[in-house]
């Protein structure tokens, strides 16, 4: 066989690229034996696709694959026309899924064994340079056994993975990206999900971990809406939801006490508001910059809350 000069990043790693049938969801996921693996491999878009691209990984791939998909190709159009365009495809490992379910998946030649993949329905599972050969088959069967959220189905396909001996090189970067069905125009807002795990022991734990302190802020969200709407028992109920999954960060807890005191719930505020403070008094300190504008606090209410002992 002749020498092949590598020029692009050795991605040797495992991914799920999948759409959710009942949401219209789509995401990527991966972990992989590689410095901030979520720079190369991870690629999607609300309302066009997901692609991961790895083993010779070639960015080109996401772009170019997220482009031609927004113009209407299905995912497997998208990658047959990629691959014949690129004479390195032999080294290629990529999945596709576009926002209609179709799904695509290349596993070259060249890639490092054990290398393969698993096409599902509106799903992919693919990994290459792994312990064995199981690890592909792995993930496809607990993903499809799994019920939730799209993001909770892609880390079980992940510890799947893991646990059947993942990456031969152990564990090293992780991420994920879960987009919207649906584009509003404002990526910043069809992201559900973006997170990276650039070097950590145990990248698969810190992405859970991450995942739930993500969900912590789409709950306070939810709960600030609903505040701002009136609906004050619905905005405790997330607010509650928002501080358990965020454990020892007291933000949520503050928050919450000032939209009590907002509407004029004070007595439930001030308990929290002077765990708060006797934790730090920085929290009574930022109570004082508060813009009126922000909150509903006249002085009177935001005099009592600063006198609070």
């Amino acid at each position: 066989m002749p020498s092949i000069a590598i020029d692009a990043p050795l991605i040797h790693t495992y991914s799920i690229v999948a759409r959710d049938p009942a949401t219209g969801q789509m995401g990527v996921a991966v972990q992989s034996h590689y410095f901030s693996v979520g720079t190369v491999v991870t690629w999607a878009e609300a309302g066009v696709g997901a692609v991961a691209t790895q083993s010779i990984g070639e960015p080109s791939y996401g772009a170019l694959g997220l482009e031609l998909m927004r113009t209407g190709k299905s995912a497997p159009d998208t990658l047959r026309g990629l691959l014949a365009a690129d004479d390195r495809r032999e080294l290629r490992q990529v999945a596709m899924v576009d926002a209609r379910g179709g799904v695509a998946a290349h596993t070259g030649a060249l890639a490092i064994a054990p290398a393969g993949h698993v096409v599902g329905d509106q799903f992919s599972v693919q990994a290459n340079m792994m312990l064995r050969e199981t690890v592909w088959p792995a993930m496809a069967r607990v993903f499809t056994d799994t019920r939730g959220e799209l993001v909770d189905r892609m880390l079980a396909a992940l510890d799947a993975a893991e646990a059947e001996g993942g990456d031969i090189r152990g564990m090293q970067s992780s991420a994920l990206i879960v987009v919207s069905a649906q584009s509003t125009g404002r990526p910043w807002i069809d992201r559900i999900f973006d997170l990276r795990v650039d070097d950590h022991r145990a990248p698969l734990g810190e992405l859970r971990r991450l995942v739930a302190v993500r969900r912590a802020y789409i709950h306070m969200s939810a709960a600030d809406r609903a505040f701002a709407r009136g609906e004050i028992a619905q905005g405790n109920f997330e607010y509650e939801a928002a501080e358990r999954l965020i454990g020892d960060n007291p933000e949520m807890r503050y928050w919450h006490a000032i939209a009590l005191a907002s509407v004029g719930q004070f007595d439930d505020a001030a308990p929290m508001l002077r765990e708060l403070f006797a934790r730090d008094p920085n929290w009574r300190t930022l109570t004082t910059r508060l813009p009126r504008g922000m909150f509903p606090l006249d002085q009177a209410v935001l005099a009592r809350i600063c006198a609070l002992e």
